[in-house]
């Protein structure tokens, strides 16, 4: 089985104590939290040891824990403790920073006289060259892609760039932040338990999807003739901007959608069908599919897509049969609920939603 390397933040006083990272509080939590995301199996020895850790305090005691585990591998970014427990104590302003470097957080720059620990991180990379590594916390993240993002990227898998380049990681939040910040802790088993599957191959393994973008008139109609029919079952998104829809998307399957826009920008007058008449005729297929009862539609917060289709067009929906947002309240209310964040915990897409948008765009979807 291929070893996980697992990229914290610094040192703590226990780290520098015995010299090997995560046997401190946060290193008990992050074991937890894999064994519950079925990454390891925590046998009663372990448990047995992590019980006279809490009792004695002894950080060799964690250390066996993960000794028993050789299958991940611990580092961190920094080798070394920060001075009053402070990573900003490592940064200074922007003529200090490491060159091709972002900001750490809001105008702290790690110190170029740092640039040795980033190559040392790198060389630890090269020299496990594991299938996977497993982002804990901004700053490994910033490490690897020399911009922070934890919060952007968490649940995804993404390519390194930074100190060294090509190595798939998989990102989530510190065990640290989930001791600060408990509600953060279904969230992050759930994006631990992406690291069974994503620690098999090296790559980026993203679905395979067919999607159906800048139609014509006759692709709408083909599409929602062909994969659309009566019984089926179709998602149905929306985005708005103001009182008007911009695109609606249509998926009858997991791997296969079209969207269709109304909105263009970068044709004269914004619309995107060239002619009104056009326009009214697809509202006009859109209208068969939304008011056919027997096509069954899935909504993510279809209270507001339903609403907002009729405010806008006049046309009813009917056959809604699912609501992502209410379903995932349902089986799980601590996490979250909005699209992005579904997204990042039921499929192996990247952070669509952090993507560039040319325009601003409106869509409630939690």
């Amino acid at each position: 089985m291929q070893p996980i390397l697992l990229v914290g933040e610094a040192q703590g006083e226990s780290e520098v104590r015995i010299g090997r990272g995560f046997v401190g509080a946060a290193g008990v939590e992050l074991l937890r939290m894999l064994h519950g995301a079925k990454v390891i199996t925590l046998t009663q020895r372990d448990f047995g040891n992590i019980s006279e850790y809490y009792h004695s305090a002894d950080p060799w005691k964690l250390d066996a824990v993960w000794e028993a585990h050789p299958d991940l591998v611990r580092t961190n970014v920094f080798q070394r403790h920060p001075p009053g427990n402070r990573l900003e104590n490592f940064c200074g302003p922007r003529e200090q920073g490491i060159p091709s470097y972002s900001a750490l957080s809001a105008s702290k720059y790690v110190r170029a006289e740092f640039a040795p620990e980033l190559a040392r991180l790198g060389d630890e990379a090269i020299s496990l060259n594991p299938n996977l590594i497993i982002c804990l916390g901004n700053t490994a993240v910033w490490a690897f892609t020399g911009k922070p993002g934890v919060a952007k990227f968490r649940g995804t898998t993404i390519l390194s760039t930074h100190c060294v380049s090509g190595f798939k990681l998989l990102v989530a939040y510190h065990p640290a932040a989930v001791l600060r910040q408990w509600d953060l802790r279904p969230t992050t088993v759930a994006d631990l338990h992406k690291a069974i599957q994503e620690r098999e191959f090296p790559e980026i393994r993203r679905p395979k999807c067919d999607i159906w973008i800048e139609p014509e008139i006759d692709d709408v109609e083909s599409f929602i003739d062909l994969y659309c029919p009566q019984g089926s079952l179709v998602a149905v998104d929306i985005e708005t901007s103001g009182t008007q829809i911009t695109c609606i998307g249509l998926a009858p399957r997991k791997d296969l959608a079209l969207v269709i826009p109304f909105h263009d920008a970068r044709r004269p007058g914004g619309n995107y069908w060239p002619t009104a008449d056009l326009e009214r005729r697809c509202w006009g297929i859109v209208r068969r599919l939304l008011e056919d009862a027997s096509i069954r539609k899935v909504f993510q917060n279809g209270l507001y897509d339903i609403s907002f289709i009729y405010r806008s067009t006049g046309i009813r929906t009917f056959g809604a049969t699912h609501d992502t947002m209410l379903l995932q309240h349902a089986l799980q209310p601590e996490l979250l609920k909005n699209l992005g964040f579904l997204g990042s915990l039921y499929t192996d897409h990247g952070p669509w939603k952090a993507e560039h948008r040319r325009t601003n765009t409106i869509k409630r979807d939690a």
